[in-house]
């Protein structure tokens, strides 16, 4: 149930619910949704509090971070990781890359959304910086670079669901953001669902 609420918000791109949709999937790792990092504006902790979670844990095996991309089919974008790995230990901040095209004629906009797994890894998984939930618009033809900043939480080391974990995937899918000729948001067909 709280999956189907995390991933069949986005299909509505850029529509009122997005923010809510999620902050609800960020905040909670439903759906495996990563949650924003520990410490930050929206968190009741300090930035002390975040300083030692950003302390890498010298003697954890380092985890082995993949990068998936996926395009939807209406979205005539071609949107890849530069990398298709890279090993941190707990606390230590890693910078990836994604790189999206527009391959057609016409400027575009798109919203990407993003998932982790396996499912478990979700709330440990924490971005500092990404292009997720945000509006991009890319001109026809161009070519930009993505930055995702991010770190796993060393509070996985005390996880017993977390034991055995040592692959993490971070996945995006860009989604064509819904406008009209106006350049109105396209509201969803029918009656907007309930929130609760």
């Amino acid at each position: 149930m709280y999956k189907m609420v995390c991933f069949s918000f986005p299909a509505f791109n850029s529509t009122p619910y997005d923010s809510l949709t999620s902050q609800i999937c960020q905040t909670t790792g439903w759906g495996g949704q990563p949650v924003r990092a520990h410490g930050t504006a929206s968190s009741s902790s300090s930035p002390e509090d975040l300083a030692s979670r950003l302390e890498p844990v010298r003697d954890a095996k380092r985890i082995r971070v993949t990068f998936t991309a996926s395009v939807s089919n209406v979205l005539p974008w071609k949107f890849v990781p530069q990398q298709r790995e890279v090993r941190v230990l707990p606390g230590e901040t890693a910078l990836a890359f994604y790189t999206a095209t527009n391959n057609s004629d016409k400027d575009i906009i798109g919203v990407a959304t993003y998932s982790v797994t396996p499912a478990q890894v979700a709330p440990y998984f924490s971005k500092i910086q990404c292009f997720c939930f945000e509006e991009q618009r890319l001109a026809a033809g161009e070519t930009v670079d993505m930055p995702v900043f991010f770190y796993l939480d060393p509070d996985l080391l005390k996880d017993v669901n977390m034991k055995g974990v040592e692959t993490v995937t971070l996945n995006y899918t860009f989604f064509k953001a819904r406008y009209d000729d106006n350049g109105r948001i396209r509201g969803i067909p029918g009656p907007l669902p309930e929130v609760n």
